[in-house]
């Protein structure tokens, strides 16, 4: 049986200004065929970058999960590159789509897919989401050479979140939903064929 459920929020958050929330329980869930499934939708104002809609799914009974994120006002693909140079750069706050592909030159580029998530976070957030991948390959990997080269980049990240390190980060977004909200953050519009071939690589 679908649930459905509306609730008015009036909440700030470290995220920003959260609005209404909607849930749907009892959906179908497209892995495990099973009435599991919760959809949620929550309305929050993003400081500098206006109202978006938060988008997940969740079933309690597989576990399987999806989000994202999208702006009430579409917006023009666009590519955004901010440099880390200091440990305050890490409170700096992160809209990511689960369409955007994430670059960080030297240690990975996170590029998306079908099970990519779309999320607000801030800088030390993205950093750590990319150092959870390299410990698990730290601690799973056969090879030790990868187990070596994950150790190198896990001590290469925490040193750019005490700000001993600089690092440039890209995010490319064909569907313009990402943004670093930062005034040292350089946003440039993506060309069509540049944000057409990112569509296709999805």
């Amino acid at each position: 049986m679908v649930e459905k459920e509306t609730t008015s929020n009036a909440s700030t958050t470290a995220a920003g200004q959260e609005g209404d929330m909607e849930i749907i329980r009892g959906e179908m869930c497209p892995i495990c065929s099973k009435p599991a499934l919760t959809l949620t939708e929550i309305e929050r104002e993003i400081p500098y970058f206006g109202l978006v809609h938060l988008f997940s799914m969740s079933c309690e009974n597989c576990h399987y999960h999806k989000a994202d994120v999208e702006p009430a006002e579409p917006k023009d693909p666009c590519s955004i590159t901010f440099t880390i140079n200091s440990e305050a750069d890490m409170a700096i706050r992160v809209v990511k789509s689960a369409g955007a592909t994430v670059k960080m030159p030297r240690i990975m580029t996170m590029e998306s897919n079908e099970m990519s998530n779309g999320y607000v976070t801030n800088i030390e957030g993205l950093l750590n989401r990319a150092k959870k991948v390299l410990e698990q390959v730290r601690d799973t990997s056969d090879d030790t050479s990868e187990q070596k080269k994950a150790k190198t980049l896990i001590k290469k990240i925490q040193d750019i979140v005490w700000g001993r390190e600089e690092l440039t980060i890209t995010i490319e977004d064909p569907n313009g939903a990402s943004a670093i909200i930062s005034e040292k953050a350089v946003v440039k519009k993506m060309g069509k064929k540049k944000a057409k071939k990112e569509e296709v690589a999805e």
